[in-house]
């Protein structure tokens, strides 16, 4: 065949495919650890319970005006003295497009979280509703030698998890670059909850007053009931325990409200003392909002 014909032999073209191939893999890995933040980490898979739901039982809200907001989903019941309103919540929402925290997304990837807050010590508690027990650490010893996924055979007090306790001048230079939804509620004041943890683990049912949560990275299932609905749960069991032994039993009707909360698209308001549990579907950075 004249060389000039411009057909490429059989066996040159598997091996121009195969490249192509090999470059096309390459690059979804790579845009799938940029995705990540590099919290994704090769080893022991997540156990097999860790699914979204079917389906979002939680509204989900575009372009919420802060009028809206209160009128829809905050009911004030009465002023104590001095004035401190005390507030019902008549439904949790997810709230999208309040923000931009790509900025904050970008600082929380693993790399740079190690290279800024590596050597500083951080405060582990125990995963069960009460917290009992706390554990001080480097942050780097946490990442890399604790961050792993739930056993579920574990109990809460065994499972140590990085969530709420912060020191905030230490980690300043990061929440400074964290834009929080714009909605406060009269007569409170907020303050950040900066986490991270491994794929299955999650707090038992608990409560406490409102605020917002936002997933950085990875992937939060939700569990709510209304205060007058205390649901069925052991304190010193993980949420994915009560998930794969509790959750199936129950009937439709005694089921929570159930949503899982991506990363980087939307925020979750939880309100003033509805019980709520919370599962890491999976390795997650997250932070919360606490209106106090």
């Amino acid at each position: 065949m004249p060389r000039g014909g411009g057909l490429m032999a059989p066996g040159a073209r598997l091996l121009f495919l195969l490249a192509v191939w090999t470059l096309a893999v390459l690059a979804r890995r790579g845009a799938g650890k940029a995705g990540d933040g590099g919290w994704q980490r090769p080893g022991p898979g997540a156990p097999a319970a860790l699914a979204e739901e079917q389906r979002c039982a939680v509204e989900r809200r575009a372009d919420l005006s802060y009028s809206e907001f209160v009128q829809q989903y905050v009911r004030p019941l009465a002023l104590a003295t001095p004035p401190t309103p005390h507030y019902a919540f008549s439904r949790p929402v997810i709230l999208q497009g309040l923000t931009d925290n790509s900025r904050f997304r970008a600082l929380c990837s693993r790399e740079r979280l190690l290279a800024s807050f590596g050597d500083s010590v951080v405060r582990l508690s125990t995963a069960n509703t009460y917290s009992y027990r706390k554990v001080d650490l480097p942050f780097q010893e946490y990442v890399e030698h604790l961050l792993y996924p739930q056993d579920p055979t574990s109990l809460g007090n065994d499972t140590l998890y990085f969530f709420g306790d912060n020191n905030f001048s230490e980690w300043a230079s990061l929440f400074q670059h964290y834009s929080p939804p714009p909605f406060s509620l009269l007569g409170t004041t907020t303050a950040y909850s900066f986490g991270i943890a491994g794929a299955g683990s999650g707090v038992p049912f608990h409560w406490h007053g409102p605020g917002f949560s936002e997933v950085i990275y990875g992937r939060k299932r939700w569990f709510l009931y209304p205060p007058e609905k205390t649901p069925e749960f052991h304190p010193n069991k993980t949420t994915l325990a009560w998930l794969q032994d509790m959750y199936p039993t129950l009937a439709p009707s005694a089921r929570p409200l159930e949503c899982t909360v991506q990363a980087g698209e939307q925020v979750l308001y939880f309100p003033d003392r509805w019980w709520h549990a919370t599962l890491n579907l999976d390795t997650s950075v997250f932070i919360s909002t606490f209106l106090s």
